[in-house]
């Protein structure tokens, strides 16, 4: 697979991307999770940074309000992009930069995503010298081009980071002298996302009549939409201490329990007095409280070596899904001591809630780890390398958690130095075109190694899937609708007929023989699939193969190959529909043969340097993400 240019910058002006100076604290960071909520935390998050600094005297107050809002316009524009457009979580870093000989001082914002090869998109009118249609390949945010002062884009190893200059003029500004405090603010460390997530207290005096009636309704409405959907259980512990501290307790701690018997782990410990985080994590170091073991989720009074004056109390709630343990959480108060009878029943039912969010956390890592253990056993583990020809893959699941319909492979079939290659696609998903997958690419091993020319691998790959491979993906589907949609499919005598999609089976597959004056020789099929396509040293493209029926439809078919000389220079691309039909509203990438073209714009690159072009046109193509699996294969004879 291809890999993103290092140390790549785009600017919008000729300035360069200024290193990281000054006393580090005018620096705040953050990550954040991939989700909508990541736009307003960002907003909130620069604020917030703005606020310390202006308390500190780090900043001071005249201007800072049309800065902060120009930074919160830049650092939700910068936020959506990386989330909407990348699908990654969220590096940010707001900074203060001194002025120097050639640049004023300026608040530097800089949003990080994981996907580097994914362009910056844009909303707006297209800038000058754009021609219609055409990619922005990272210029930029219009919105962001105006409010800065500069902005660029610098590509790393895995990530891609989109920064903008925001002048401090206007206001007294920054020298880069940080006044010295007493010590260092949560904000000034660094905060993490659930810090930011969740909502703020409403009142900074704690009432607990609040939480009576509707006070009630609306905090658990909002525990529930923050819980809902967070995939690791570490985050549903660092938002429910967020949310319990300070609006109901002093200070909370929360323990996860091991899934295979280890010990509990202290996943989360949080008071409202930041200052007192380390002490407090000191004093509940070791095992949680024990608890009895009838009450679930109820409240348990436990005495704790918290507050050091002794004066606090403390109620442990066993986190539960039904009858499972998961895990503790302790809440205390120190002043007044006791928690209300009027908050029990909410903490009671906010515990449940927590518990409820942890367990699916974990059936889903459980769920993500089987699945990605079936992947590893459905695809090679490494590609061979074939004599003579330079190969580049792209393989991108559109859903990392499952196991994809797409598979490759490239392998040795016995003497002669025959090398045979093929690229797959399971028509459907889930584990019925897993079932499939997992049988077709080792008979297909079998069968080339038992001699079987190609167009025979490919009718004896048909009879084979017309048999076992519809059988047993009919069995994985019922299974998974139930014993009694099972039963009664078995006592019908035509249901062998009626099976699902995921039997059929769309491939191209072929064999490689070297010539002894270079190149090779390349006899390919294809059985309902994209097809490949030949690109020329002169930029001449055309198909390699022609188009035949779907491999598991019917019997009486006698497929065909073709047989042609990959020349020194000349490059075979072969591309599952991932690839052609991508759509971006109503048209397909392929329409009007927008492969070939994208591959004839490829002329004199590399193997890899043709996958990488290619994936990029597929993946900018349109603004949303790819939502099927991406398979590409490039060979090049050398």
């Amino acid at each position: 697979m291809g890999s993103v240019p290092m140390q790549q910058e785009t600017t919008h002006r000729s300035v360069h991307l200024l290193p990281q100076r000054g006393d580090t604290r005018s620096v705040a960071r953050t990550s954040l999770p991939g989700n909508p909520l990541a736009a307003s935390a960002a907003r909130r998050f620069v604020r917030a940074a703005l606020a310390d600094w202006t308390r500190l005297g780090t900043v001071t107050t005249r201007g800072t309000d049309r800065l902060a809002d120009d930074a919160v316009l830049v650092v939700s524009e910068l936020a959506t992009n990386a989330v909407v457009h990348a699908g990654t979580g969220v590096e940010l870093l707001a900074r203060l930069d001194p002025a120097t000989d050639d640049d004023p001082a300026a608040l530097v914002i800089e949003v990080s995503d994981h996907h580097p090869a994914r362009a910056v998109r844009s909303d707006g009118p297209e800038p000058e010298g754009t021609a219609p249609g055409e990619p922005e390949h990272g210029r930029g945010l219009h919105l962001v081009a105006t409010l800065a002062a500069a902005w660029g884009i610098t590509y790393r190893q895995g990530l891609k980071t989109v920064w903008a200059r925001l002048p401090l003029d206007g206001f007294d500004g920054f020298d880069g002298a940080v006044p010295s405090t007493g010590g260092e603010t949560a904000r000034q460390r660094g905060v993490g996302a659930a810090e930011i997530l969740a909502p703020s207290p409403r009142r900074s005096v704690r009432d607990d009549r609040e939480w009576v009636g509707r006070g009630a309704l609306s905090f658990l409405a909002e525990a529930s939409d923050l819980l809902a959907g967070q995939l690791d259980e570490d985050m549903v512990a660092a938002l429910a201490g967020q949310l319990l501290v300070p609006r109901l307790a002093d200070w909370c701690a929360v323990w996860l329990d091991g899934e295979s018997g280890p010990a509990p782990r202290p996943a989360r410990v949080w008071h409202a007095d930041e200052s007192a985080v380390d002490d407090l994590r000191e004093a509940l170091a070791g095992d949680p409280p024990r608890l009895p073991d009838e009450p679930r989720g109820t409240a348990v009074p436990v005495r704790v070596a918290w507050p050091p004056t002794g004066a606090g109390s403390a109620v442990a709630f066993r986190l539960t899904v039904g009858a499972r343990p998961l895990g503790t959480l302790l809440l205390g108060r120190e002043a007044p001591p006791g928690v209300p009878d009027e908050a029990i029943a909410l903490l009671e039912d906010f515990a449940r809630r927590v518990g409820l969010a942890i367990g699916a956390a974990r059936q889903y890592t459980r769920q993500a780890t089987i699945s990605r253990v079936l992947q590893r056993g459905l695809l090679p583990a490494q590609v061979a390398s074939i004599p003579g020809v330079d190969s580049s893959l792209v393989y991108e699941p559109s859903d990392e958690g499952l196991a994809g319909g797409d598979f490759y492979d490239i392998f040795p079939a016995g003497s002669g130095g025959r090398w045979c290659f093929m690229l797959g696609d399971v028509q459907g998903s889930g584990p019925e075109a897993a079932v499939v997958t997992g049988l077709a690419r080792p008979w297909l091993r079998l069968l080339a190694r038992e001699g079987y020319q190609v167009a025979g691998v490919l009718d004896r790959l048909n009879g084979l899937l017309l048999d076992d491979a519809l059988e047993t993906a009919e069995a994985a589907a019922l299974m998974a609708a139930g014993p009694a949609v099972a039963g009664a499919a078995g006592t019908g005598s035509g249901a062998a007929h009626e099976g699902p999609q995921s039997r059929f089976l769309s491939l191209l597959y072929g064999e490689l023989t070297p010539l002894p004056e270079g190149g090779v020789r390349c006899t390919l099929a294809c059985a309902g699939h994209p097809l490949p396509l030949l690109l020329r040293p002169d930029g001449t493209v055309r198909p390699a193969a022609a188009s035949q029926l779907l491999l598991g439809v019917v019997e009486d078919v006698a497929y065909e190959s073709q047989t042609f000389e990959l020349k020194p220079g000349d490059t075979l691309l072969c591309v599952t529909d991932g690839v052609t039909e991508r759509r971006s509203g109503q048209r397909m990438f392929d329409d009007a043969d927008g492969l070939a073209q994208a591959l004839a714009g490829c002329t004199g690159l590399t193997a890899g340097g043709v996958a990488d072009r290619i994936r990029q046109a597929v993946h900018t193509f349109a603004e949303a993400p790819p939502d099927d699996d991406l398979a590409l294969l490039v060979l090049q004879a050398r």
